[in-house]
């Protein structure tokens, strides 16, 4: 690797395909979410109640790919379809007490995993490399122009 970039492009890849390989999802069968149900709740965990179109703003999807996901998570009752608090004409999901539950269960063994695969590392590595992942997906937001909330 010529570049510490170069490293950067071989190991990003390496963690999706990680990812992909380790990550509970998609298995529907065993209850667990699958990973467009857990952006989708995710956000609007953060954010409240949100219409398509926002949604689509939001991540980057068109919108005929949101209704096909809105439209499994509306079917498990991980959210409900509500009118615009604000009085508008678009409809807008909001998650419900269920899609709470199922997001922080599948976030916790998440952290569990995570937890796991840190369990060597001092505290002040752990910290350090979270700090540099947020700056890392921030910087990709912001050319992106889609922020995510953070807390």
């Amino acid at each position: 690797m010529d570049k510490p970039t170069h490293l950067i492009e071989f190991e990003t890849m390496v963690l999706g395909r990680h990812l992909r390989l380790n990550s509970p999802r998609p298995r529907r069968s065993t209850g667990l979410l699958d990973t467009s149900a857990y952006i989708l709740l995710s956000r609007l965990a953060m954010e409240g109640p949100m219409s398509i179109g926002q949604l689509s703003d939001a991540l980057g999807l068109d919108t005929s790919t949101l209704h096909r996901q809105t439209t499994a998570i509306l079917g498990a009752g991980l959210v409900e379809r509500i009118p615009d608090p604000d009085g508008g004409m678009a409809r807008k999901y909001r998650i419900t007490p269920e899609g709470h539950s199922r997001l922080d269960a599948e976030r916790a063994g998440s952290i569990d995993a995570l937890e796991q695969v840190l369990k060597d590392w001092e505290p002040d590595d752990v910290a350090a490399f979270a700090a540099y992942l947020e700056r890392f997906n921030i910087d990709i937001e912001r050319l992106d122009g889609r922020p995510w909330p953070r807390a």
